[in-house]
């Protein structure tokens, strides 16, 4: 197994156990920040596109009640450790930019 398809299957495991199981578990008046760490894929690659539509089925809508933190290592290894860090010092308590 490759680094990449290990990196993927961590960014996409780590990104299933940040969301709740059901809209249910969801609390209202909260917003969900899912942040997440790519090899190489841009944010349009087709198992991004699935995991955003699975998160809108849940009743998780980007600029409403959820942040999507998105950063690449553009396929460079060493810029993984301060992008991690940089999603991590993310401010749980930002409101919603619209940009």
């Amino acid at each position: 197994m490759g680094f990449r398809t290990v990196v993927r299957i961590i960014t996409l495991a780590l990104g299933i156990f940040t969301v709740p199981l059901g809209a249910d578990a969801q609390p209202s008046g909260k917003v969900a920040r899912v942040g997440i760490l790519s090899a190489a894929q841009p944010r349009s690659a087709s198992f991004m596109q699935a995991f955003e539509h699975r998160l809108r089925d849940l009743g998780y809508v980007e600029g409403q009640n959820l942040i999507i933190e998105f950063r690449t290592g553009e396929g460079k290894a060493e810029r993984y450790p301060a992008l991690a860090a940089e999603l991590v010092q993310r401010n749980s308590g930002d409101t919603i930019r619209n940009s």
